[in-house]
């Protein structure tokens, strides 16, 4: 099994058209992933061929969703439209929206995340990598050729290069599905939501929660974890070395005295039996080692 997106989801891609849209495009339809359009409403009723497949363009995400059941939107618009066309996905009645597009302003993320909790689509993102269930279905920008596979742990991460590196590492044992969720400030889907899902799919036996430093999104996975999660949890926080006041990478990583640093998340999760790696590395031996325990 898997979380959110599996063999049987429909893709459209918004943006397919542009350089990073038909990029990724082509990246998932060599994963295996069911593309069946794209949308660009100038070039609605074109194709685009793939490699010898041709994707249909359809003029809106109302028109993609009637002519092919698509049931999942991965988002390449450019910020300034960004917005718009995450409510259209939503007024379309589309079930997953996948946001890769990164420098949404604040602003339009708020709105369109409000928007959306009105209706019954999910968004993960935005400025995110996306989520691959190995040898189902990949939506967005996850490398497929990081040699995983279909296994037994489900990965949920608010940084797209440490989900990458993660899946690298524990290749050997697979992964039922990984969830990158973004770093900004305001996301859709959050380590929460992947932790009720991971700790409801039968297939998945332990979880890797990776964070990084800002906000409280850690701390407040450790509560959910400690009332509701029965599986093993293996974390990493990124930024142990960051320079306090100072904001890191993702606009959302900014830490202000003791609130908000890596210290302070690992001691939450640690608080609740979560086993906390100091390196990515470690994480995955700390992973490792629980899998043989628990095998």
């Amino acid at each position: 099994m898997a979380i959110f997106l599996t063999k049987e989801s429909k893709v459209l891609v918004q943006g397919m058209t542009g350089a990073e849209g038909m990029k990724h495009t082509r990246r998932m339809l060599e994963a295996g992933t069911d593309v069946v359009g794209g949308v660009n409403p100038r070039k609605a009723g074109k194709s685009v061929d793939f490699d010898g497949r041709a994707v249909p363009v359809f003029g809106s995400v109302a028109d993609g969703i009637a002519a092919t059941g698509a049931d999942v939107t991965v988002v390449f618009v450019p910020p300034p439209f960004a917005k718009a066309a995450v409510m259209e996905a939503v007024d379309a009645g589309i079930g997953l929206a996948v946001v890769i597009t990164e420098g949404i302003p604040v602003h339009d993320a708020v709105v369109f995340q409000a928007y959306a909790e009105k209706s019954d689509t999910r968004i993960i993102g935005p400025n995110c990598p996306g989520l691959i269930s190995p040898g189902q279905s990949n939506a967005g920008i996850i490398p497929a050729d990081i040699a995983t596979k279909p296994g037994r742990i489900g990965l949920v991460s608010k940084s797209g290069t440490l989900t990458y590196q993660l899946m690298y590492e524990l290749r050997e044992i697979g992964f039922s599905s990984a969830v990158g969720i973004g770093g900004d400030p305001v996301v859709g889907t959050t380590h929460i939501d992947c932790l009720a899902a991971f700790e409801a799919d039968p297939d998945t036996e332990l979880i890797v929660l990776i964070g990084e430093i800002g906000g409280d999104a850690e701390e407040r996975a450790a509560a959910y974890i400690a009332d509701h999660v029965t599986k093993p949890v293996v974390g990493y926080i990124a930024g142990f070395t960051a320079p306090e006041g100072k904001t890191m990478g993702h606009a959302g990583a900014i830490v202000s005295g003791s609130s908000g640093t890596a210290e302070a998340k690992k001691k939450a999760l640690e608080a609740v039996g979560v086993r906390v790696g100091s390196t990515p590395s470690e994480t995955a031996r700390l992973v490792l080692d629980r899998m043989a325990i628990t095998a």
